[in-house]
């Protein structure tokens, strides 16, 4: 996902043409997403029990930043009151129509979520006219001076009112009574983006917005199925920033549907990476820094630190590891040569081979579009989360044809966005059962892989964007019935290799 903070050209431009003919805003409370500590919050916003932003730490009175989610297009105005921390009601807004904005085709979550990001460009806009025209010709400053921000000021959370809402449980059920899970990740990354845009702002509509670029996002797992018929809320903020890299943590929870308090009710956590680039340059541009108050998001803080400086040791190591990879390329021989034993017992004695596998080449599947100007976002490129989802359905399609039954999803692993996808790209998705991790009879395993390629039949070009991998099992009543499931084997050197990374990163091959 590619966010950029201000479309400040654009926008401007826009709020002129319609200045003599704007209807005046309803009276309701400003959509800002950064709440000041003594802000009163309005009482037609949602209450919450347990969970937080931060993950187990409640948050100081009008830190939180609650989203509104409603079904449905509302008439009239929504909360009271010039706080902040306000509710944000997904079917409103104070300027202008949301239909202005890109990224339409979005849920409920989505669309409130880009009123927030649309009521940070409009105050921006409102600092004066003068900035405004300095804008339209290009002359915005570059950022001078960086902010010292706290979590609290970043901290977002939804709430899904799926208990009541008829509408909005329907737009998220899957056949089987729970929420669908790649709708699930495309909210989550756009609320990881928005938080990012309230890290990153300064308020200051002279200094020249920056460029925010979803860099990766760490392994998904899912702790518990996600009902659709219990109340859900979703909660990020800020943990940790380098100089333009930004990190997010978002926890998914909800109370056991009998009302056990006691129960862990997190039932997923992402960690999300951003990078910043000057929209003028494009180059990396430094992030405003971070302050953790308590002890929770000082662990976090720290965490985090570590782990990146891990990465960058890791990358430092792999340039000056040409002795250790000539070693390793031995070993990776031998690996791929038992991998691939089996494989040439299905092409040259088909009826010797073993009927309990699978050549990798038989699970695929694939599927393709053509990106459209809905799917995008502010900058023009399509947003990660849409490509998240998509792959996610793919995913679970083969992993069903595959076992032959509803499969269960339990992780997605690390995803690095590559390159960017733009409006008009012919996009392929294709799929396939990398490998099946059988040692447990109890929880066997299905790995599907799904790579992202832009097609530019023009050029007659293709290039991967992204690839993900999925994690599946099979429900436990199905294999006391005597469900099996295959095992996976390559044909072509190629297949063995990538199955062997894949293993390798997710620690099997020791």
């Amino acid at each position: 996902m590619t966010t950029r903070l201000t479309a400040t050209s654009l926008l401007s431009r826009t709020l002129r043409r319609g200045a003599t003919s704007r209807i005046p805003p309803r009276p309701f409370a400003p959509l800002g997403l950064e709440p000041s500590a003594g802000a009163p919050r309005s009482q037609s916003g949602p209450t919450y029990s347990t969970a937080s932003g931060d993950p187990g730490q409640e948050p100081p009175p009008g830190m939180d930043s609650p989203i509104k989610v409603v079904s449905h297009l509302g008439n009239g105005g929504g909360g009271s009151g010039e706080g902040g921390g306000a509710a944000i009601d997904a079917g409103k807004s104070a300027r202008r129509p949301l239909s202005l904005w890109p990224g339409m085709y979005h849920s409920p979550v989505t669309n409130a979520l880009w009123e927030a990001r649309s009521s940070i460009f409009e105050r921006m806009m409102d600092a004066g006219n003068g900035a405004a025209a300095a804008a339209d010709a290009g002359e915005q400053r570059a950022p001078t001076e960086l902010l010292v921000k706290t979590p609290a000021q970043s901290r977002t959370s939804i709430v899904y009112k799926f208990a009541t809402d008829d509408i909005l449980r329907e737009q998220y059920r899957d056949p089987w009574n729970e929420v669908r899970i790649g709708k699930l990740l495309e909210d989550l990354d756009a609320l990881a983006g928005t938080i990012a845009v309230k890290h990153c702002s300064d308020e200051d509509s002279t200094t020249r917005p920056l460029l925010v670029v979803t860099a990766s996002v760490d392994k998904m797992e899912l702790k518990k199925p996600i009902r659709v018929d219990t109340d859900l809320k979703i909660a990020g903020a800020v943990t940790y920033v380098g100089r333009s890299s930004i990190d997010i943590q978002i926890e998914v929870t909800q109370v056991d549907q009998d009302g056990d308090n006691q129960s862990d009710p997190i039932a997923l956590t992402a960690n999300f990476t951003f990078v910043a680039r000057d929209s003028k340059t494009g180059k990396s541009a430094p992030v405003n820094r971070l302050s953790p108050e308590t002890e929770r998001e000082k662990q976090l803080f720290s965490e985090r630190e570590a782990r990146d400086k891990m990465r960058k040791r890791k990358r430092e190591e792999q340039k000056g590891g040409l002795e250790d990879g000539i070693h390793k390329l031995g070993a990776e021989a031998e690996r791929l040569n038992a991998l691939l034993a089996e494989g040439r017992v299905f092409s040259d004695l088909p009826a010797l081979a073993d009927r309990d596998s699978i050549l990798l080449k038989d699970t695929r599947l694939e599927n393709s579009l053509v990106c459209q100007p809905q799917q995008r976002n502010l900058h023009g490129r399509i947003f990660g989360g849409f490509l998240m989802h998509r792959a996610f359905e793919l995913a679970f399609s083969t992993a069903y044809a595959f076992v032959g039954q509803r499969p269960c999803f339990l992780e997605v692993d690390h995803v690095d966005f590559l390159k960017p996808v733009d409006v008009g790209d012919f996009l392929r998705f294709k799929s396939c059962v990398l490998y099946t991790q059988l040692d447990n009879p109890e929880q066997p395993l299905v790995n599907v892989e799904v790579v992202a390629h832009v097609t530019r039949p023009e050029l007659r070009k293709s290039e991967i964007s992204n690839t993900f991998h999925f994690t599946f099992t099979v429900c436990s009543d199905l294999l006391k019935k005597g469900l099996k499931i295959r095992n996976v084997v390559p044909s072509t050197e190629e297949e063995a290799r990538r199955i062997l990374e894949r293993m390798e990163a997710e620690g099997l091959c020791n």
